[in-house]
């Protein structure tokens, strides 16, 4: 297959026809002719659709189901397609969808406020009757997050201090005892742990944390484990944030050996916060880290807000409790008109977040699943006036029929692509693509996703190859399933939308996502002369 590399040897022959006598060019303009011709004719093999072919033409590859749509914007055309108005699991390539609702209907300087709230104030000596609530608005970054995203540095290092800076301004206020519970409050989200179609074992792990309109540390802790402190001795384990939330039963052995036995594993049960470590660590390992969901978030709140204010000198008599709004307490899930939120009279201490568009990249670039969720209670909360999956699906499709979209072309079942419930076709992702393209959203749109070769789900794609720097694109991966969609910039500098869906592969993902980063590279070195539509 010749590619574009065999373009310059054509010159050469043409300069050669110059320095021919005039009596002699006549034959032999028609003899170069035809050569040029007979050269030239092989190079559509070098387009797009033929390097596409021949990536989707191997053994793996052909195991596969593929789906490919690659649209220049300006002008509307299609500059290849495949398998386009297929469905597809596109897994985490739903966020494309959740944060364009996000930001067409909450606006980029939509902010969410986390407040500590009584029923009334403290009395004398800074006693307060009653419950001290946490009341949760929404907050998906009430964490030590740095913001705006910086790739180099994702939290800071104290873990604590939102609820540290909260517990203060409750003491500043005047409160010394309590003399009800410290209550996370999380109603102003329906208490729906996991949108449908998630597995049970997502729920373990922190990048299936439930959901509450009270979130803090993303739902999460880490546990950091090393080898102990000689050989057959437990490992030790460090816990952050340092919260007394799970009750841990180390049941690890220290191995002499580099390699080990068994390798370390985690067990915990349904309904329970006691987390069973098993297993064998090297004494030469340099440890590990296990990210674990916890299962309440908003107790999970409640302890960590209450032992910063125990900590500050603030005596407490009761506990750290939870308060959910559950599913049957509303007559609709899809919308209320008249709902009225619980009012307090008195406020001690409030939180805002940072922007939408700030906070979007932790959702893109980093593939935050549980934002993205919060992100569509959200908005089902303040379009529908209940924060529920069913109100925030809702909106969803409403506003993919405004992008253009049909119905038949998308069947979403979340807003982070965890759902194995999706599915999505290419065409329908290329349209939403341009349509956020051509709107006033477009720059905190494009901005808030991956960068080939530079960060995000991208930083260590494409790095040397002609595509660096020139796409901006949603990663997805689920088992079985790989998908990139996203905008690229041609190295004519025509901009593209385009999306590439794989399904059902056998081989390890690697595999195939090294022949989707082919078809990428192809894609940016495309030419229009070189182009055909369809495969």
């Amino acid at each position: 297959m010749q590619d574009r590399a065999a373009l310059p040897t054509l010159f050469p022959a043409a300069k050669a026809l110059t320095r021919l006598p005039r009596s002699r060019r006549g034959g032999s303009i028609a003899r170069l002719v035809l050569f040029a011709l007979a050269v030239a004719l092989p190079l559509p093999a070098a387009g797009l659709a033929e390097r596409i072919s021949e990536v989707l033409g191997g053994e793996a590859a052909g195991r596969a189901f593929w789906g490919i749509k690659i649209v220049e914007i300006e002008s509307g055309r299609t500059v290849y397609e495949h398998n386009a108005d297929k469905l597809f699991v596109p897994a985490s390539n739903v966020k494309l969808f959740s944060t364009a609702l996000g930001l067409v209907k909450l606006g980029p300087r939509h902010i969410y406020t986390t407040s500590v709230v009584a029923e009334s104030p403290p009395a004398e000596g800074g006693v307060l009757p009653g419950d001290l609530i946490l009341l949760g608005g929404g907050d998906p970054n009430l964490s030590s997050r740095v913001i705006p995203y910086d790739p180099d540095k994702d939290f800071e290092k104290d873990l604590l201090w939102p609820m540290t800076d909260l517990a203060r301004q409750v003491v500043n206020a005047g409160v010394r005892r309590i003399e009800g519970n410290v209550v996370g409050d999380d109603s102003r989200y329906v208490w729906q742990r996991h949108p449908p179609g998630w597995s049970a074992q997502d729920g373990y792990w922190s990048y299936g944390a439930p959901i509450s309109a009270l979130s803090f540390n993303d739902n999460t802790v880490k546990l950091r484990i090393l080898p102990g402190s000689g050989v057959r001795r437990p490992a030790r384990v460090d816990v952050a944030p340092r919260i007394e939330y799970f009750s841990l039963d180390n049941r690890t052995r220290t191995a002499p050996t580099r390699t080990v036995a068994r390798g370390l594993g985690l067990d915990r049960q349904p309904g329970s916060r006691k987390l069973l470590l098993w297993g064998d660590i090297s004494i030469r390992s340099r440890g590990r880290v296990l990210s674990v969901a916890v299962d309440d978030p908003a107790l999970f709140a409640a302890v960590a807000f209450h032992g910063e204010l125990k900590r500050l000198g603030v005596a407490i008599d009761g506990a750290a409790v939870a308060r959910h709004a559950y599913a049957h307490e509303f007559p609709s899930l899809k919308r209320l008109s008249n709902r009225k939120p619980k009012t307090y009279p008195t406020k001690l201490a409030t939180m805002e977040s940072a922007p939408l568009a700030e906070t979007l990249p932790i959702i893109n670039k980093d593939s935050q699943n549980l934002h993205a969720e919060m992100l569509l209670c959200e908005v089902g909360y303040q379009r529908r006036g209940v924060g529920s999956f069913e109100a925030g699906l809702g909106e969803l499709k409403s506003f993919l029929l405004e992008a253009g979209l049909t119905p038949p072309e998308s069947k979403l079942q979340d807003a982070s692509g965890l759902s194995r419930r999706n599915l999505v076709t290419p065409g329908a992702t290329t349209q939403l693509l341009t349509y956020m393209w051509n709107s006033p959203s477009r720059e905190h749109f494009v901005s808030s996703l991956p960068v080939s070769g530079q960060d995000g789900t991208l930083d260590w794609r494409f790095a040397g190859t002609s595509a660096k720097g020139r796409i901006s694109a949603k990663t997805g991966s689920l088992a079985h399933v790989t998908a990139i969609s996203g905008y690229a910039a041609t190295l004519d500098n025509r901009s593209l939308a385009f999306s590439i869906l794989v399904n059902n592969y056998g081989v390890q993902a690697s595999h195939i996502r090294r022949l989707v980063d082919k078809i990428c590279v192809a894609m940016v070195e495309s030419s229009p002369a070189l182009e055909t539509t369809t495969e």
